[in-house]
């Protein structure tokens, strides 16, 4: 077994000789560790086995941490009297030093000509050519160089990188069952969302109460419905945060092969349709019976199943931002202006037949789920309801009348076909964020991997060089990658 432990002498000095004992006490007991380490203490370093030193990228040492002292006295860097040996090895392979030193020299007109330090006495560029050069031919690169050579000769230990060996249903199961779990733990996921819905439709209740059907509850039932679908399904962008750690969870798992995207989305939609159902229901029955809209249970049914696709909407709208904007205060910003604009073509600022035609009606209207949340809402809401005149002595105004000449509704179509739709537009987001999971993964390493061949050969071209490393000129997707070791490990057997 293998554990990689990052910045170990990250805490004080007796925590990390502690953190320290206590996994050498483990690679003891046959696991191999592998730990990260900044200017640990002489104490801490004197614990640890091998020694592996990186410099931009580049292998400086890796053997023996005990014969790291020789080997860079060998190599005519010797560690000064009374310094920390780590902190040696730091100095001379961290090129940060050159800038502190000239600062000094600069500044303090410091003269170092009396030390014995070599380091003193050229760059740490310098002195990591000379440690690079140096390591190629020692006999700790000769070894590591024949280990490698051991391990991969042996059969058996080569890891099949084909993935998870779970079966689809498995893997939709136990993400399900761990993202229900994170999510009702999680009080700001869903738990605050819920207090500040239902004190949000309190407040609606109270300021629309028993709004009745006289003739200002006509502008009032529309107003109701429009803050409704418009601004309290807009508070659903608040869980974008939750949604950037999920992807962030995610995209570490499926490169390490845990899972698929399929199982991801689908477990994501599920374990989330609960909460949803609940905030909706909840906040939805507390607004409908405090306003007193139109009675009847199929009537209320339909508010609160309007309410849930609607948020359901955003939520999957904001999951396919997630997906291409890591940074969580972008996504709010992108989300808000998207919704901003939808609002703005539902019919309700602006009445569906004055919106103009290119671009706002004609596709923006119909792409927004607030156009037919609303066309639904005011047809299941003021159909077969009679409302007063302005005075006494003036027919009464049906219900039908006012949607088809006030709102401009079209009354021939059914307020079910108007909730089909926006049902439809889970699904349609939901598939944009798998496809945009998909586009992250296959062709956004070949883009970047094209930019980088490209300013490589302008750089070559400068330089009137034509040397490309090998790692530019192929850009693997994930799943090329995956398939291409797969290939590689049966081959091999």
């Amino acid at each position: 077994m293998v554990s990689v432990v990052s910045e170990v002498c990250k805490e004080e000095n007796a925590s990390a000789f502690f953190v320290t004992q206590t996994l050498r006490a483990l690679a003891r007991d046959g696991r191999t560790v592998i730990a990260s380490i900044h200017q640990p203490s002489s104490e801490v370093f004197e614990l640890f086995d091998q020694l592996y030193l990186l410099s931009g990228g580049k292998t400086v040492y890796f053997g023996q941490a005990s014969e790291a002292y020789e080997f860079f006295a060998q190599a005519g860097f010797p560690c000064p009297a009374l310094r920390n040996p780590s902190d040696h090895f730091l100095r001379c392979v961290n090129s940060d030093f050159d800038k502190v030193k000239s600062t000094l020299k600069g500044s303090m007109k410091l003269r170092f000509e009396g030390s014995d330090d070599p380091l003193d006495k050229i760059t740490t560029a310098e002195a990591i050519r000379t440690l690079l050069d140096y390591y190629r031919t020692s006999q700790q690169s000769y070894a590591a160089r024949q280990k490698v050579d051991e391990i991969s000769k042996v059969k058996g230990t080569v890891l099949d990188a084909g993935g998870s060996q779970a079966s689809f249903f498995m893997q939709s199961y136990v993400l399900t069952k761990r993202s229900f779990i994170n999510m009702s733990r999680d009080f700001g996921y869903y738990w605050l969302r819920l207090v500040i819905y239902i004190v949000v439709t309190l407040c609606i209740g109270t300021i629309y109460l028993n709004v009745g059907t006289g003739y200002n509850s006509i502008l009032a039932r529309g107003s109701c419905a429009s803050f409704v679908f418009g601004f309290v399904t807009f508070m659903s962008i608040g869980g974008f945060p939750s949604f950037v750690e999920d992807m962030k969870v995610f995209q570490r798992e499926r490169l390490n092969g845990h899972y698929g995207v399929l199982g991801f989305v689908i477990s994501n939609t599920i374990s989330a349709t609960p909460f949803l159902i609940l905030i909706t229901f909840l906040s939805g029955t507390i607004c409908y019976f405090m306003v007193r809209l139109h009675p009847g249970f199929w009537h209320y049914l339909f508010f609160v199943l309007c309410l849930y696709a609607s948020v359901t909407v955003v939520e999957s709208l904001m999951m396919a931002i997630a997906s291409i904007v890591p940074n969580f205060l972008m996504g709010i910003i992108i989300g808000a202006g998207i919704q901003g604009i939808f609002m703005l073509v539902s019919g309700y600022f602006r009445l569906p037949h004055d919106i103009p035609k290119p671009v706002w009606r004609y596709p923006m209207s119909y792409i927004s789920f607030h156009y037919w949340a609303l066309q639904g809402q005011y047809q299941n809401d003021l159909r077969g309801l009679i409302f007063d005149n302005q005075t006494p002595d003036l027919p009464k105004i049906p219900g039908e009348y006012i949607l088809e000449y006030v709102f401009q509704i079209d009354v021939k179509r059914s307020k079910w076909i108007d909730l089909s739709v926006i049902l439809s537009m889970i699904v349609i987001y939901r598939i944009i964020f798998f496809i945009m999971i998909k586009i992250n993964e296959d062709v956004t390493p070949w883009v970047r991997g094209y930019l980088a061949r490209r300013r490589m050969q302008q750089k070559s071209g400068a330089q009137n060089t034509t040397i490309a490393p090998d790692v530019l000129t192929q850009s693997p997707s994930l799943r090329a990658y995956i398939s291409t070791q797969t290939k590689n490990g049966t081959s091999k057997s």
